[in-house]
């Protein structure tokens, strides 16, 4: 429900977990500037482990593109990991858990993409984190056989954070080749530089143990080397948005403005020097547009955005449609984590308002809304409400994935 305070003092218990310091700390001095190891404070066991590797592999249908291979920097053809489920599951996209074990014991590192989509606890977390961050996160796992090179030196389009969660691997990193690149500026367009680059003394050189953590910022050149045993580390995402983006949002409204939708010049040449008259007009016509921009309608776009890149906590579907059926009034009932909502009170209404819908209830119910908002509630005792009024919200707003049952 809450949005993190531009790198304030409010507590952020994912990102303190993953850099071990204060989140102004961590704001002011590294985010999208300079990479921070942090030596092992946590095991991070809860969240992955070789056990969860197997079972994910063995026990749990994985199909591609959230399982890759890759060995000696090549990616491998999915077929060489991959084959039909048999029986009612024909199509050859699943993983082929005696094909991946051939791959990996002759060198190939395997990638499950997507955990937080696949695997409860990191699904968790990272909600965490993005509620920590105000940008959209997600997990992917890298298991290196022994020795295994991995991926050449190259540089990723979002920033990440590494977790080494067991063996060890040897990381090298350079300074960037091209600063806070776009998605649009991949490091194979700087393909020479980047190997120049990471020829040059490398700015951390170290083999990460697990429980160290990483934070590299996009455009900071890397790679990784498995050292004795196998190697497994979480790496995490972060695609933060820019003001490259607050840019677009801002030039979407060119086409509300008639000067900016005015033909050019009859037989303009664009490459004569009279054309420049033609920028000037433009960048004067933008600038005015820029003045006249209301930023409370780029912030809705931007949310609107982020929205779009994140997923609320999963509901249970049986279980709560069980629950409705017998709602007992002690039942502990919070809002859904994750779910972007906000809450907007007129004289007879208070509106939820969702990314795909809003829920309108009557204004008594306001008080009860806005406590939800804030913390758990018993299912028939809101703030403002009697027992058979508050059974009535609780129930509409487990019905509508709004709630959930603690």
């Amino acid at each position: 429900m809450s949005s993190p305070d531009e790198g304030g003092s409010r507590e952020r218990p994912a990102l303190t977990r993953l850099t071990g310091i204060a989140g102004k700390s961590f704001a002011d001095e590294y985010w999208g500037e300079k990479p921070l190891l942090t030596r092992a404070r946590d095991a991070f066991g809860d969240l992955f482990s070789a056990d969860a590797v197997d079972e994910l592999v063995a026990d749990r249908g994985l199909r591609t593109p959230f399982v890759r291979m890759a060995h000696e920097g090549s990616v491998l053809s999915s077929s060489s990991f991959t084959s039909s489920g048999g029986f009612g599951a024909e199509i050859g996209d699943q993983l082929d858990s005696a094909k991946v074990l051939r791959e990996f014991a002759g060198g190939a590192s395997l990638v499950l993409q997507g955990l937080h989509r696949t695997w409860a606890p990191i699904a968790t977390f990272t909600r965490q984190l993005v509620a920590d961050l105000g940008h959209p996160a997600q997990v992917n796992a890298y298991i290196t056989p022994a020795s295994s090179r991995g991926f050449d030196p190259h540089y990723d389009t979002h920033d990440v954070f590494v977790i080494q969660i067991a063996g060890e691997k040897r990381w090298t990193i350079h300074e960037p080749v091209h600063e806070h690149p776009l998605a649009d500026q991949p490091w194979t367009a700087h393909r020479d530089a980047v190997a120049t680059r990471a020829r040059e003394t490398p700015t951390i050189d170290a083999t990460f143990a697990p429980g160290d953590v990483l934070y590299l910022p996009r455009g900071w050149i890397h790679s990784a080397v498995a050292q004795g045993g196998t190697s497994i580390h979480l790496t995490i995402g972060v695609r933060a948005a820019t003001r490259f983006d607050v840019l677009q949002r801002l030039l979407a409204h060119a086409g509300d403005d008639p000067e900016l939708r005015r033909p050019l010049a009859l037989g303009v040449d664009h490459l004569a020097p009279s054309f420049q008259a033609e920028i000037d007009a433009t960048v004067a016509a933008a600038t005015a547009l820029l003045e006249r921009v209301d930023a409370g309608d780029v912030g809705s776009a931007m949310e609107r955005s982020f929205e779009g890149t994140t997923r609320p906590a999963p509901v249970r579907p049986l279980a709560t449609a069980e629950l409705l059926a017998d709602l007992a009034p002690a039942t502990r009932v919070g809002w859904r984590d994750g779910l972007p909502a906000h809450v907007r009170d007129d004289a007879d209404r208070v509106h939820i308002v969702l990314p795909d819908r809003t829920i309108a209830l009557p204004a008594e119910a306001s008080a009860a809304i806005h406590a939800l908002t804030l913390a758990d509630q018993a299912a028939g005792d809101l703030p403002g409400l009697d027992l058979a009024s508050s059974l009535v919200v609780s129930r509409r707003l487990l019905r509508e994935a709004v709630l959930v049952a603690r």
